[in-house]
């Protein structure tokens, strides 16, 4: 067990317009960001960075990405110009080891699943942030493991984040419910909280869950909630809901924090 003096927590952040908008959810980030020291920097697990290989940010400078279309120009001319923390990208690398992990120094930066969060968390831009990358050609338990991994960041003042969504089926979208929920996303996501919030080890059962299929049709925007998981078994300690509810039908906005 790791005693942590940073929290560590996972945000489902629905679509890039909240970076914009001001909703409860938006809210319950911006009270999560300045209940919590001032951390040395943010390590992100974002489900836009979803590729085949296991790589940390490691750039002084990394670039605000808009990885979406159809949204406002607005939207487009939004930059989050938080500084880059090469020192941290190398701590991460070590503190996972033997389980590699490639400094990426120039193909990525920060997408809209870390700034449309971080825009609220830390408005000011003003905490060091790196993302790391998802692998996509490895099973839930790979990503546990990784995250009870990166437990003991939390001593060094690093703030682990996941962002994704639990529940994330665009094809399923119904604009008539914009703050609903389709039965199945609401079993499903009731079904995670009960696993988070009590046995957070026992997430990746999540996968044979009847729902499974509509909830995680693709796992990207899943997996940054396995990082909480993991890292939440590896201090003994449980998830605590910051804010819930639902977007258009079929997505959850559940966000949870490990103290």
């Amino acid at each position: 067990m790791t005693t942590s003096a940073m929290p560590a927590g996972f945000f489902g952040h629905g679509s890039p317009m909240n970076a914009l908008e001001h909703n409860r959810y938006t809210d319950a980030w911006r009270a999560f960001g300045t209940a919590i020291a001032p951390p040395r920097a943010v390590l992100v697990v974002s489900a836009h960075w979803y590729t085949d290989a296991t790589a940390v940010t490691a750039m002084t400078a990394p670039q605000t990405i808009h990885d979406f279309y159809g949204f406002p120009d607005e939207l487009f001319a939004l930059d989050y110009p938080a500084p880059g923390a090469p020192d941290v990208a190398e701590l991460v690398a070590e503190t996972v080891d033997p389980r590699w992990v490639g400094l990426d120094h120039d193909s990525w930066g920060l997408d809209h699943g870390t700034w449309s969060v971080l825009a609220h968390v830390f408005p000011n831009a003003d905490v060091p942030v790196v993302q790391l990358s998802i692998n996509a050609e490895q099973p839930f338990e790979y990503h546990i493991e990784l995250g009870a991994k990166l437990a003991p960041l939390a001593a060094s003042g690093v703030l682990v984040l996941g962002s994704g969504n639990v529940v994330h089926n665009l094809r399923r979208i119904d604009w008539a419910r914009p703050d609903a929920a389709f039965d199945w996303a609401q079993r499903f996501d009731e079904a995670a909280r009960k696993i988070l919030t009590s046995d957070p080890a026992q997430i990746a059962r999540m996968r044979g869950h009847p729902d499974y299929a509509l909830a995680v049709p693709t796992p990207d925007h899943f997996i940054p909630v396995l990082y909480l998981a993991g890292l939440a078994a590896e201090r003994g300690t449980t998830a605590d809901v910051i804010v819930d509810g639902y977007a258009m039908g079929s997505l959850s906005m559940t966000a949870y924090t490990v103290a």
